[in-house]
């Protein structure tokens, strides 16, 4: 049961190449939550990271058995760590923030304060983004096309910073799919969701993992285990070519028969045969990008597989 004077509230954050972030994030994250509860944990999520990460978690978590740390067998992903943490958390609220520093563990005041408003789950919207121009480019190209494929709102200020009630994120655990975004699981729920403004810090040591072709891949994978609206498309992009080549069949048939045109043109057949050769290898293109996806989710493979484990009661 919830105390809203004295809440227990659980946050997660996926670990990757931010060792030199830790040990600040601790410190911030423990000031922070004293100052809101004295009935919290730290849940450090290390996706393999390749630094000394699980190591240092493993030392602060000796020394506060308030921080809890998970240990991934291999890189699963950023979205696959925090459904590990999330597994794991036993808080009535429940904060899912990144570990670079980009968010602020001091705005967590502003998440709580936005939900008691009597929302079920706070995002905190990066107002002023502090990321890279292809970062902040190819993010507002993926909500764009995104929202258009899905027919949603979704806005890209928004990431993972978030505030979630405890049934929200049971809700979410339910989803066993294997193409996870916890911030589009979210949307899907259909809880009561709220939005507050936070400030969004460059990040203070190292440099993000993800790259153009990583964005990219996780766009795809995003849109086409969210939507079947590409498909929709490609099926009426078919019947349009399909309705003007025909049109163009009785255009020439007429001109030969009423005027005697003889139909020629060896390159203007050969340039429609590529070009319809081309539309039809991309529409099969993207129903392989289905099947694919069918393919991963009949294996039934487990999400992650944890390696280890500490303060975190089986």
């Amino acid at each position: 049961m919830q105390d809203n004077s004295n809440p227990f509230i659980s946050v997660v954050t996926p670990v990757y190449g931010c060792q030199l972030s830790l040990i600040e994030l601790y410190l911030r994250l423990k000031k922070t939550l004293d100052s809101i509860t004295n009935n919290y944990e730290i849940i450090m999520v290390n996706d393999a990271s390749p630094d000394d990460s699980w190591k240092l978690i493993n030392e602060l978590a000796q020394k506060d058995t308030n921080v809890k740390g998970i240990n991934l067998s291999r890189n699963f992903g950023q979205h696959y760590a925090i459904t590990a943490g999330l597994e794991n958390a036993k808080g009535d609220l429940i904060v899912v923030m990144d570990c670079d520093l980009q968010d602020q563990p001091e705005e967590i005041k502003k998440l709580i304060n936005k939900l008691t408003e009597g929302y079920d789950v706070v995002f905190g919207r990066r107002f002023v983004r502090k990321d890279s121009f292809i970062k902040k480019l190819s993010s507002k190209l993926f909500y764009s096309i995104y929202n258009y494929l899905a027919d949603s709102q979704f806005d890209n200020t928004i990431a993972n910073f978030s505030i979630s009630k405890k049934e929200v994120i049971d809700s979410l655990l339910i989803m066993r799919e294997h193409n996870r975004s916890f911030p589009l699981f979210i949307l899907y729920t259909g809880y009561n969701i709220g939005y507050t403004e936070i400030e969004h810090y460059s990040r203070p040591y190292g440099k993000t993992s993800y790259t153009l072709s990583k964005l990219i891949n996780f766009a795809t994978e995003s849109i086409v285990s969210q939507s079947n609206k590409p498909l929709i498309i490609s099926i009426k992009v078919g019947i349009f070519l399909a309705f003007m080549s025909l049109m163009f069949i009785i255009y020439l048939a007429f001109k030969k028969i009423i005027y005697g045109v003889p139909v020629i043109g060896w390159t203007s057949i050969m340039v429609s045969i590529f070009f319809m050769g081309g539309i039809l290898l991309a529409n099969m293109g993207i129903v392989g990008l289905y099947i694919g996806k069918i393919f991963n989710e009949v294996k039934n493979r487990p999400l992650f597989i944890i390696k280890d484990k500490i303060n975190i009661d089986e």
